[in-house]
């Protein structure tokens, strides 16, 4: 598989016959598809899917920040992080997100990309575009960079994050910031990695193994950690048993999506705090019960990047494609 096919679904709307394919995309409104009657604990039967942003050059990381009521969401391409509140709708937040000074034929998403809160309520930022994990105080605006190389050498582009409860962040390290992927000539790590990092110490390579490790996120009892791997040969979910030191073992496929119709690869994820998991995939966001069971899929005709839970655990955030969406569900916190 090349290059060109990898990073297909990343690729920048451009042209005419790009703005046709927008608004195709924008002619068909998503569609909830109820696949079992568990759905309905998550989602009430009358739910609809909300536009609330549109204009993304590609549409990552919402994280919602609960003491502002207010989702944050990035666009790695644009460089930029934009803010939403129900009253003063889209706005910039940061920009520039990631690199402040970047060479466009060697950086392909210079901007940030996942974002979460750590525990004390920091912004974590990966950095696709300046290579790092960083941190933004929300009030003071102050931006330290957490960590930056694996053994001396420079991350990839730092894609997406997860925070346990100790303050461990877990992320994947991909290669779609860089122009050329795995050829390029900036690329230190001869791998693609999921990490684990804890602050004082060194990030620890959980696997290096995976093509493309892309979303990252921890079941609601932290004794599983959840990889999204977007290789088009082998879209798929895994899972990683984790034990008391937070070490990962016995990896397996956890969700397969080969063959699945539709737009889009696995992604970004969420897990709720009573395990429903949110995962982006093939033809929308797949809706499952903690035990892996389908249980609705959000359709919305384009590639869904990531999604995010907020508003107390009544609304669900998609980032897809040139848009952000949201839902209305009733998990509540």
């Amino acid at each position: 598989m090349g290059e060109d096919a990898v990073f297909g679904r990343r690729a920048f709307l451009v042209g005419a016959g790009a703005a046709l394919a927008v608004q195709a995309r924008a002619a068909e409104p998503p569609v909830i598809r109820r696949l079992s009657p568990k759905l309905d604990r998550v989602l009430d039967a009358g739910a609809r899917v909300e536009t609330i942003a549109t204009g993304i050059r590609w549409a990552e990381g919402p994280v919602w920040l609960p003491r502002q009521q207010a989702l944050l969401f990035t666009d790695p391409p644009a460089n930029v992080i934009r803010r939403w509140t129900k009253h003063d709708r889209v706005s910039v937040f940061l920009s520039p997100s990631g690199a402040p000074a970047f060479d466009p034929k060697l950086i392909r998403e210079p901007g940030a990309n996942g974002l979460a809160l750590d525990r004390s309520g920091g912004l974590l930022i990966a950095n696709s575009g300046g290579r790092t994990i960083d941190r933004l105080d929300l009030v003071t605006r102050r931006r330290t960079t957490l960590v930056a190389r694996y053994r001396g050498r420079r991350f990839n582009s730092p894609n997406d994050m997860a925070v346990a409860r100790d303050g461990a962040i877990w992320f994947t390290d991909p290669p779609y910031g860089l122009a050329d992927g795995d050829r390029s000539p900036v690329k230190e790590l001869p791998h693609n990695g999921v990490y684990r990092w804890r602050s004082g110490g060194e990030p620890v390579l959980v696997d290096g193994t995976l093509a493309r490790p892309n979303g990252v996120a921890l079941s609601s009892d932290e004794r599983r950690l959840f990889v999204a791997v977007s290789d088009e040969a082998a879209p798929r979910i895994y899972a990683y048993d984790l034990d008391a030191k937070g070490d990962a073992r016995n990896r397996r496929v956890f969700l397969d999506f080969a063959g699945r119709p539709g737009p889009g690869l696995p992604d970004g994820m969420k897990v709720a705090a009573d395990g429903t998991m949110f995962c982006t995939g093939p033809g929308g966001l797949h809706i499952l019960s903690r035990e892996g069971e389908p249980l609705g899929l959000i359709a919305t005709g384009a590639p869904v990047a990531n999604c995010a839970l907020g508003e107390n655990g009544r609304a669900l955030f998609l980032a897809a494609d040139d848009r952000v969406l949201r839902v209305p569900i009733t998990l509540g916190e």
